[in-house]
């Protein structure tokens, strides 16, 4: 049977003259070709750099190592906002390779970073005991690989969706050991632009250019000799169509990296094709990021589990206006049949929020032997113990952990030792700080904003509340999903109580309740089994401080609506609304007379900043309001 082949654009062969329209195989001893046009064993002048000029409209954009050519019109699609995404992924990538050219023998070296990191002696050892004969014993891999190079036994690269190549070439100029790196579009001008950025950037010699269709191209090269080992997607949209293609496309113990951007149908306003998609309902709620997080992990592990693969995620987290996973595929028959009893139906309630799971699978270990059966319930009756209302089915999501605290802490441990390596370095370290502390076997959250709302009652502080849990004998941690979540095994029946505690301190009026509303229910009824305790938890000290380090770190997120066009060239009208409303503040007002009045204890201190106490000496009634607050 003749492999699947791709309609190419009648314009490639006479624009890229550098592209493959092909997939290659992978090589031993040489280079990968398609970008280098000459041989592998190159005399001094033929090392000398390309020299790419600018074409007309043409700019320069220059993210990490990469300087980007692109044009003023919209042809190639660029974000800068996803820049966090890119710097993230280079550092996973980064990590990744340490560990699988470790056991091939080969140290990767990046430039500014220790010799060796290591997060704790525990992992130092389990690391000597993983390495090879030749690494035990202190004694140094004798191949070394460092950025830009190619590496004979490195890694295989594709990037399914490359656009410009942007990520591509960082990916050759920042990740250490790396054998190939193929930049994949569908464009026939996106490719020829990778090409050229290839040569600007002086990669030729590890990044190749091809102009496929990205599924095609995973078809052709799931073959076991001719998988990768990384594949990034970051489609514009949904990664649907190109997950049955990418769980086989990956090498065994590979890692996947998927970007979804369709958040409205992930997150709930559209389960019937969030369903479509993959293969689970989404609903409304207020941890609808991490169920989308869970959704993506479902549908990778459905589509893997066809043959015989099954996944393990190592990263995943909720950014800005999309999501990002790193996973690694394995394969195994009897690791597959644990697939059931790691994803789970969701029972939300309509009313106040509460929600349960339901396990479709259930694994029984008797000894040597394991035992799968299916699983019993539901877990809720018909309508909310707490409210009265009903629930909500959405799922199957995946039940179990989304991160690997283990390699999140080595990619932690070496962003942090090498801040300059990236742009976004302190971001990225209050994420993974964030992630480090999340409850592993706890999906999903609460927010306390949203149990004072569903009560009608002022809401408790952070800290407070988190004390009362821990106090009452429950695990509680934060979310990088949300600033003011918070995860916790608590049942939903101990959160209430806890918040009937805080309405005895903080009492609503009772008879504006409606009697069919949720919080008369849950206020109508006694706390039981639960005894208030307003003392600070002794590890408050150290949740204020991972608190303190996500809140600095997200100070520079960018909103959705800040999404670049395609291209990367900005518009007139574009700039010129970005212009507007900028530098508000710059000139600050010292004339309290230009100032509103505002009937707010707050605003005290935010004038008292602003103007000093002295310039209010002619405003005697600004003044007189002042000492009154």
């Amino acid at each position: 049977m003749e492999p699947l082949r791709a309609p190419q654009d009648p314009q490639v062969n006479t624009t890229l003259s550098r592209v493959d329209t092909k997939p290659q195989p992978p090589t031993s001893g040489a280079p990968m070709e398609g970008l280098n046009p000459t041989p592998a064993a190159s005399t001094p002048d033929q090392e000398m750099p390309l020299t790419i000029g600018l074409l007309p409209g043409e700019t320069v954009v220059r993210e990490g190592k990469a300087a980007i050519l692109f044009p003023s019109a919209n042809e190639v699609f660029y974000n800068p906002v996803q820049e966090f995404n890119r710097d993230l992924t280079c550092a996973v990538v980064t990590e990744f390779a340490r560990e699988q050219m470790a056991r091939r023998g080969v140290k990767v070296v990046v430039p500014g970073e220790k010799e060796r990191v290591v997060v704790n002696l525990a992992d130092e050892k389990k690391e000597e005991t993983e390495m090879p004969t030749g690494e035990k014993g202190g004694e140094e891999p004798v191949v070394t690989a460092s950025v830009g190079e190619h590496c004979k036994n490195g890694l295989r690269v594709l990037e399914g969706l490359a656009a410009s190549g942007l990520r591509s070439v960082r990916f050759a100029l920042e990740v250490p050991g790396l054998r190939s790196v193929t930049a994949n579009d569908f464009s026939a001008k996106a490719a020829a632009l990778i090409a050229r950025n290839a040569q600007h950037n002086e990669v030729t010699h590890l990044l190749q250019a091809s102009q496929r269709d990205a599924s095609m191209l995973m078809y052709e090269m799931r073959g076991k000799k001719d998988r990768y080992d990384v594949i990034d997607l970051d489609p514009y949209g949904s990664p649907a169509p190109f997950l049955d293609a990418a769980v086989q496309a990956v090498g065994e113990g590979g890692l996947l990296c998927v970007t979804c951007t369709d958040m409205a149908v992930m997150a709930g306003n559209s389960g019937e094709t969030c369903y479509s998609k993959y293969g689970s309902v989404s609903i409304k709620a207020k941890y609808c990021h991490e169920m989308a997080l869970r959704i993506i992990l479902h549908s990778l592990d459905q589509r893997a589990g066809v043959y015989q693969r099954y996944i393990h995620p190592l990263l995943c987290v909720s950014v800005d206006f999309y999501i990002r996973v790193f996973v690694r595929v394995h394969t195994g028959q009897a690791m597959v049949k644990n697939s059931a009893s790691k994803q789970a139906l969701v029972y939300n309630c309509v009313g106040c929020g509460s929600f349960h799971f339901q396990r479709l699978g259930k694994r029984t270990t008797q000894g040597t032997h394991i035992k799968y059966s299916a699983a019993t319930g539901p877990p809720v009756g018909a309508e909310c113990e707490h409210c009265g209302y009903r629930h909500q089915l959405g799922g199957p999501i995946w039940g179990e952990a989304l991160h690997d605290v283990s390699f999140v802490q080595k990619v932690l441990s070496a962003v942090s030792g090498n801040p300059s390596r990236f742009g976004t370095a302190r971001r990225i370290e209050g994420m993974l700080s964030m992630v480090t502390e999340e409850l592993e076997d706890v999906p999903l959250y609460y927010t306390v904003d949203n149990l004072s709302s569903t009560v009608h009652c002022s809401t408790p502080p952070l800290l407070q509340f988190r004390s009362a849990l821990l106090h009452a004998g429950y695990r509680v941690s934060l979310s990088h999903a949300c600033k003011n979540a918070l995860k916790t095994d608590a049942p939903p029946r101990v959160l209430w109580d806890v918040m009937r505690c805080w309405e005895k301190s903080n009492p609503v009026k009772r008879d504006r309740l409606s009697e069919s509303s949720p919080a008369h229910h849950i206020l109508s009824t006694e706390p039981i089994g639960y005894r208030p305790n307003s003392a600070l938890h002794a590890s408050f000290g150290v949740f204020l401080c991972i608190r303190r380090i996500f809140l600095q770190n997200s100070a520079c997120r960018v909103s959705i609506w800040c999404r670049s066009p395609s291209g990367g060239g900005i518009s007139s009208d574009l700039e010129d609304r970005r212009k507007q409303g900028q530098n508000k503040r710059k000139n600050q007002i010292t004339d309290a007379t230009q100032l509103k009045s505002f009937p707010c204890k707050r605003f005290r201190k935010v004038w008292e900043h602003y103007i000093p106490h002295h310039t209010l000496g002619s405003h005697s009634n600004v003044s007189q309001e002042l000492s009154l607050w």
